[in-house]
C-alpha cells in the first residue's frame, strides 16, 4: 500500500513570531521554519505502518514556498520514500490546498491519506475533511490511534467523555492529533541519503489546478499584553470584582 503524506512548511513552534509594523501579516524575515507538528507525526506514522509491513511506499507532498524543499528532505530523513513539492507563488487557501492534494491522489493513487489534522499557523482545521469530500473516500479525523488490517483502517479518536472508534474502508483519510504517536529524530546518515531520495518539482498547472484565495487577512495583531493579578480577600470581592470590572458575570 501507498500512503501520501502532505506536509506544510511553518514557523518552528518555538519561535515568538512579531507582527509586521503595518499590521498587514507575521514578519518572516530571519525566522527559523520547520514542518508543521502534525505533519510530523502524520510521517510518523507513516513510516511505522511501513516498518509493520502495512505499507510499501511513502510520498511526501508540500505545497508552496520552494524553500519547503527543506521540510520534504526532512520527512525523507524520517523514512519517506520520495517526495513532490508543488511550488505557487499565490498563498493557497485551505479549499486550493485541498484540490491540489486531490490532484495527486488521482495521479498516484494511494492507498490511505495520512495528514495534520490543522497547520500551527492557520489553525483552519478543513484540508483533510476537504479532501475526504472531494475524493469521496472515508475519513477518521483527529486520530490517536490507527490501526491497518487488509482493507480496513480502525482509528481511535478522542471524544467529550472518552474514546471513539471508527471502522474506515480503505482508501480512506486519516488527520492526526498529537496523542498519537511521538516523532524520531533524524540521524545523521539518514539526513546525508535523503538528499538523493527522489523529489518532483511541480506547478498547481501541471495539474490543472487554479490556485485562489478564498480569505483575505484585513489586519493581524499580537496578543494583548497580560495584566498582573492581584490577591483578593473575600469571595463577596471576586464577585464583585468579576461582575463590575472584569464584566464577565
Amino acid at each position: 500500500m501507498k500512503v501520501l503524506v502532505p506536509v506544510k512548511r511553518v514557523v518552528d513552534y518555538n519561535v515568538k513570531v512579531r507582527v509586521k509594523p503595518d499590521h498587514s501579516d507575521v514578519d518572516l524575515a530571519n525566522v527559523k521554519m520547520d514542518m508543521n507538528p502534525f505533519c510530523e507525526i502524520a510521517v510518523e506514522e507513516a513510516v511505522r505502518l511501513k516498518e509493520q509491513g502495512k505499507a510499501d511506499e511513502i510520498v511526501v507532498l508540500s505545497i508552496g514556498d520552494a524553500k519547503a524543499e527543506e521540510q520534504l528532505r526532512k520527512a525523507m530523513a524520517l523514512g519517506a520514500d520520495r517526495g513532490i513539492l508543488i511550488t505557487t507563488d499565490e498563498a493557497p487557501g485551505s479549499l486550493s490546498v485541498a484540490k491540489l492534494i486531490k490532484a495527486v491522489v488521482d495521479a498516484e493513487q494511494p492507498g490511505l491519506v495520512i495528514l495534520g489534522k490543522q497547520s500551527i499557523d492557520s489553525d483552519n482545521n478543513q484540508t483533510g475533511q476537504m479532501l475526504a469530500a472531494l475524493t469521496g473516500w472515508a475519513q477518521g479525523t483527529f486520530a490517536s490511534k490507527l490501526e491497518i488490517d487488509a482493507d480496513t483502517a480502525k482509528v481511535t479518536r478522542e471524544v467529550d467523555g472518552g474514546l471513539q472508534t471508527v471502522s474506515l474502508k480503505l482508501p480512506a483519510i486519516v488527520t492526526t492529533d498529537l496523542r498519537l504517536n511521538e516523532p524520531r529524530y533524524a540521524k545523521l546518515p539518514d539526513i546525508m541519503k535523503a538528499k538523493k531520495k527522489p523529489l518532483d518539482k511541480k506547478t498547481a498547472a501541471d495539474y490543472g489546478v487554479t490556485v485562489s484565495k478564498t480569505i483575505n487577512t484585513l489586519k493581524v495583531e499580537p496578543p494583548a499584553e497580560r495584566q498582573g493579578g492581584i490577591k483578593v480577600g473575600s469571595v463577596a470581592e471576586l464577585v464583585d470584582k468579576l461582575k463590575n470590572e472584569a464584566k464577565v458575570l
